[in-house]
């Protein structure tokens, strides 16, 4: 995979993450504290998008930020998460997306 090619599925975005945090002698952080990041990235895209689609603009002393580049972040704490914990990314989702065509298949209007 190249930079020119950002195209990752869960197990190559599972493998990226490990093997950065494997360089690193303190490796994943323990759950609570990346629940405690995953918050704060949480609320940093909370506030792109008030900027871009909100009522508050940003300041033109802020840096430049992006909704994508704070998804990004997220999936990057998320991923910790999965990996210090051991859970599969794609059985996670999965899991989740059958739950959901489940649950949810009669709760919005279908398209004709």
């Amino acid at each position: 995979m190249t930079t020119n090619d950002p195209t990752y599925n869960t197990e190559d975005i599972q493998k990226k993450v490990d093997d950065y945090i494997a360089q690193f002698k303190e490796g994943y952080f323990s759950p609570l504290s990346l629940m405690a990041r995953l918050s704060e990235e949480t609320g940093e895209l909370a506030r792109e998008i008030n900027h871009y689609y909100g009522e508050k603009p940003k300041k033109t002393s802020e840096t430049a930020k992006t909704v994508e580049e704070e998804i990004g972040d997220i999936i990057f704490v998320l991923t910790c998460f999965a990996n210090s914990l051991n859970i599969d990314l794609s059985e996670a989702f999965d899991a989740s997306i059958r739950k959901i065509e489940t649950r949810d298949k009669d709760r919005w209007t279908h398209k004709d």
